[in-house]
């Protein structure tokens, strides 16, 4: 069988430096997925964005081929004429990027930007275009296809850009579709149902995937073939079945070791003061308020509602759930970033037994002291440090405006934080751009902890990371909150990680709570049919158990599906039940 695509001996450099891809090859046939597996900085999506030729332009492509059977022809990628490609790209090879923020046009709305691909490629009408746009909305799990077609990038969470990002791919139904992390930003449950959107895809058209993934998981799942890269080279390639099940290169081994699962037995609860408590959400409800189009009337649009939360003293809370289900919005009311409608509440105390504080109530004074004891690690290490800023001046300028010690005690301190985070202070003087992602993640911890805080509000803080980087990065939290007594409000959608770090765990999904518990009692008897969906599309790297896609369609859609005793229609759920000791699901009586 001729292979759609032979990629051989890539050679990719930069200016005089050794190959950053190195005399990569391999292939991929019509309706087959091969994975590319490896670490931050392995070369995987340079290789990847030359099959497009759409490398950066300090790049250098040092030598190799990559040849396309397009159209009954083989045709070689890297010498074919601008006009030519054009016609290939995103047509019949389309591409879904990691950072959709960087790849989705600010001033366009999403409907546009995602019918354009139909527009230049397939001469479709606007009426016929936008029919099928939406109806790719609703593949890819929008609740509200026609909302989202008028919304701008801005306007929606990253994992819902993520998923017009993949609508935008794959609405023309490509020969081949490189997908590099495309569910990285995405719950477990949408991850889920695009990977079996893909699957169906392929068996309709015979589409080829390339995967770029760090998630063992997915490739379990999804691919018949594995490419291991490391350092730009390939370590290990075959059959999916046989890497997974015995990895023979010590790197793969390693990989696999670190990938994070829901352990099978419970972790032993770590003892709790549950009367010291620093952080209480009282009754908190968010509504925003969209632009309509025309004419129209603006359409409230409820974040969260009615949530009851309160996090232990030197614990750790986690959030889980869909994107969109209103995670990020407590962590910002959480933090005073953003108001709550009225009747809710935000307390937070300093120490224990000292009188709780309304966040966002405070005086000026109040303010500035809470803001030193509570602090936030952002989602994007890339955007969270600015690139004008040495690393010095990021990590002491929070000490600057806090007046907190002289040039030389910031300096010092700066220094200190990096040990903290197993960084080295050696790189003080360097910008942003000359770390990895992880290191990145690593150096907004250290900023956040310049001040001391007492709290930390954790947004996704491992999901664009590696799973070697993400172990290091969680083994740093939990021996941090140790250290300094730290208390984590802790925002993901991955429950392998929150199963590992979280005392308490709260399950939302459209802006409600729908169970609480601990983590030994949330993954080992769960009530919620949400709560079930969400464990049972959690990807294993192990080939033997793939994901239940019929559990998990049923728990993540509408909830006039559900259970009778779960079951509820419009915008009245049932209310939170305690179903055992620090057990509560929303469920009927």
């Amino acid at each position: 069988m001729t292979a759609l695509l032979h990629v051989n001996d890539l050679s990719i450099g930069f200016g005089k430096d050794a190959p950053v891809v190195d005399r990569v090859s391999f292939s991929v046939n019509a309706g087959e997925t091969l994975a590319l597996v490896g670490e931050s900085g392995s070369g995987k999506t340079l290789t990847c964005r030359s099959v497009l030729r759409v490398l950066p332009e300090a790049a250098q492509l040092r030598g190799g081929s990559v040849q396309f059977a397009s159209q009954g022809q083989t045709v070689d990628l890297m010498n074919l004429p601008e006009k030519a490609m054009r016609a290939i790209r995103g047509d019949r090879i389309s591409m879904i990027f990691q950072e959709p923020m960087r790849s989705l046009s600010p001033l366009h709305r999403l409907g546009n930007q995602v019918a354009e691909v139909l527009w230049l490629h397939r001469n479709m009408g606007r009426a016929e275009a936008k029919r099928v746009v939406l109806e790719e909305f609703r593949e890819v799990g929008f609740a509200n296809p026609e909302q989202v077609w008028n919304s701008y990038p801005f306007e929606m969470s990253g994992g819902m850009r993520q998923r017009a990002m993949i609508a935008m791919a794959m609405v023309a139904k490509p020969d081949l579709l490189i997908a590099d992390e495309p569910t990285t930003a995405l719950d477990v449950t949408t991850q889920a149902q695009v990977l079996g959107l893909i699957r169906t895809l392929q068996a309709d058209t015979g589409m080829a995937v390339i995967l770029v993934t760090h998630d063992l998981g997915v490739v379990a799942n999804m691919a018949q073939h594995v490419v291991v890269m490391h350092k730009g080279r390939v370590m290990e390639r075959g059959l999916a079945r046989d890497i997974l099940r015995a990895p023979a290169h010590p790197y793969t081994a390693k990989l696999f070791a670190a990938a994070p699962t829901i352990p099978k037995v419970a972790a032993p609860a770590r003892p709790s003061n549950d009367q010291d408590i620093i952080l209480s959400l009282k009754d908190v409800s968010k509504t925003y308020t969209m632009r309509a189009a025309g004419w129209r009337k603006p359409v409230a649009v409820p974040a969260c509602q009615h949530i009851d939360l309160q996090l232990a003293r030197g614990k750790t809370l986690a959030i889980v759930g869909e994107s969109g289900s209103g995670k990020t919005t407590c962590a910002r009311i959480a933090i005073g970033a953003e108001p709550p409608d009225t009747g809710g509440e935000v307390l937070f105390r300093p120490a224990t037994g000292a009188p709780p504080l309304p966040v966002h109530t405070m005086t000026g004074t109040e303010r500035s002291a809470f803001q030193r004891q509570a602090q936030m690690v952002f989602q994007d290490p890339y955007s969270s440090l600015s690139p004008r800023m040495r690393v010095q001046e990021a990590l002491t300028e929070p000490m600057e405006i806090h007046g907190i010690g002289s040039a030389g005690d910031r300096r010092d301190k700066a220094a200190e934080m990096l040990r903290w985070v197993g960084l080295s202070p050696d790189m003080l003087r360097r910008f942003p751009h000359a770390f990895s992602g992880g290191q990145r993640q690593r150096l907004s911890i250290a900023r956040a902890l310049t001040l001391d805080p007492k709290l930390l509000i954790c947004d996704e803080p491992t999901s664009a990371l590696d799973v070697s980087v993400q172990e290091q990065i969680l083994s740093l939290l939990e021996d941090i909150r140790e250290r300094a007594n730290l208390s984590y409000l802790f925002i993901s959608h991955d429950l392998a990680v929150v199963a590992r770090i979280a005392d308490e765990v709260a399950v939302m999904r459209r802006g409600v709570i729908v169970e609480q518990a601990a983590p030994d009692t949330l993954f080992y008897n769960p009530q919620h049919p949400y709560t079930r969906a969400l464990i049972a599309a959690q990807p294993e790297p192990d080939i033997s158990r793939p994901i239940d896609l019929d559990l998990v369609a049923k728990g993540a859609g509408s909830p006039a599906l559900w259970p009778e005793s779960f079951r509820f229609t419009g915008d009245n759920p049932p209310a939170l039940r305690e179903m055992e000791p620090g057990h509560m699901v929303r469920c009927h009586a």
